[in-house]
């Protein structure tokens, strides 16, 4: 949604937008530094982007200095004014054979001239040419950026194998608004006609649907009492379908969730098994929060992942908190007895989704934990200490 402002010289403004997080903040930075004049305001949770004056990004981008997830879409800006763009390779949790050689074919379909240098990528066209792009396995970041680019190429493009989940229908809306001609077939098909001038636009951000599941996880874990305002229920049905058959009774209102001890219909919540995959189903970046819920189950839980089976890591920290045998990994299946008693210790973070599982772990054990590395969560949760800290949590975060 912040890089889609780079594509008309008119003010685009994004209201609840999550203007503390890590990634955006330095997303910012490089637009400005890239020329653009980008103005936060985090009390009313509004972003406004004037890109008017964005292009080529000329300045020192190496060793780190922006540690941006999708630098990928910081490109169809600077080619729509500059005809020439430059971006830091994307950093990013490394879970299994994720890349950024998608967007090269992306760019190059679109007949762009793709050089990848020693420290950044380097993107050549004289504007986009409308083609045909297939992608060889659904891809949310490739979704997102065949959708900007074509968005402003010449002619029309056709994205087969596109990932069309809710938050690409949030950027397909803030596209139309702006002008943009694109029509949806079925769950996988995207046709755009380009415009030449897009417009300003103006629009909410849908609420973070992920966010919403980890705060519900976390209100069970601790056996206390937590409201969650803005869910979006449309966007997260199957995963509230497998926590409710869990045997948690969820008191929903039109907007919000209400935990409490209350909601475990027999005191404890019951064993289960699920599969992660695409949406509508239960995405893999929920894989952390429902296995932190096996734990506290009472038995034995099985969640399976098909999206990403290497997705495994924090399994191997959560077990130093738990004990021998109580949580186990293996490729696309992790396997949890419960239920487990968690003791602290001193964890690392694997990924951003994994980050915030150890520090929920950490929150709920005996004890004092440690989690290296917690910047990964910090990335992903607007505001999160705070959030913390009105809970009446007691965390400190330190730089190493």
């Amino acid at each position: 949604m912040l890089a889609a402002t780079t594509l008309t010289d008119e003010p685009v403004v994004l209201t609840n937008f999550p203007t503390a997080l890590v990634d955006v903040r330095h997303k910012v930075r490089f637009m400005r530094n890239a020329g653009a004049v980008v103005e936060i305001n985090d009390a009313s949770a509004t972003l406004t982007a004037q890109s008017d004056g964005y292009g080529e990004a000329t300045f020192a981008m190496a060793n780190g200095l922006f540690p941006i997830r999708t630098t990928y879409l910081l490109v169809a800006g600077q080619i729509r004014t500059s005809g020439r763009a430059r971006i830091p390779y994307p950093g990013g949790c490394k879970i299994g054979s994720r890349g950024y050689d998608l967007h090269l074919m992306v760019w190059r379909a679109l007949g762009c001239e793709v050089n990848e240098k020693p420290e950044y990528i380097e993107v050549i066209g004289n504007g986009f040419t409308g083609d045909r792009i297939n992608f060889p396995i659904s891809t949310v970041g490739g979704t997102e950026n065949a959708l900007m680019c074509a968005s402003i190429a010449e002619g029309t493009t056709e994205i087969v194998n596109a990932y069309i989940t809710p938050e690409i229908e949030d950027l397909i809306e803030l596209l139309r608004r702006m002008g943009a001609e694109i029509e949806i077939f079925g769950n996988s098909l995207i046709k755009v006609h380009g415009q030449k001038i897009l417009s300003g636009a103006r629009m909410a951000v849908m609420s973070d649907r992920i966010e919403a599941l980890t705060w519900i996880v976390y209100a069970i874990m601790s056996g206390g009492e937590i409201r969650i305002d803005n869910v979006p229920f449309e966007s997260m049905e199957v995963p509230l379908i497998h926590i409710e058959e869990a045997g948690v009774d969820l008191m929903k209102s039109r907007t919000s969730i209400y935990v409490h001890p209350d909601c475990l219909l027999a005191g404890s919540v019951q064993p289960f098994e699920l599969a992660c995959g695409t949406h509508p189903g239960v995405i893999s970046d929920m894989q952390p929060f429902f296995a932190l819920l096996g734990l506290v189950a009472n038995g034995t839980s099985r969640i399976f992942d098909y999206r990403y089976p290497e997705r495994i890591g924090c399994v191997r920290e959560l077990a130093k908190m738990c004990g021998e045998g109580r949580i186990l990994g293996d490729v696309g299946r992790i396997t949890t007895h419960g239920a487990a008693r968690l003791k602290g210790t001193r964890v690392k973070s694997t990924d951003l989704r994994g980050s915030m599982a150890l520090v929920m772990a950490g929150l709920c054990a005996e004890g004092d934990t440690v989690v290296e590395d917690v910047h990964m969560a910090l990335r992903g949760y607007n505001g999160l200490v705070e959030k913390l800290m009105g809970l009446g949590v007691l965390i400190e975060v330190r730089e190493s």
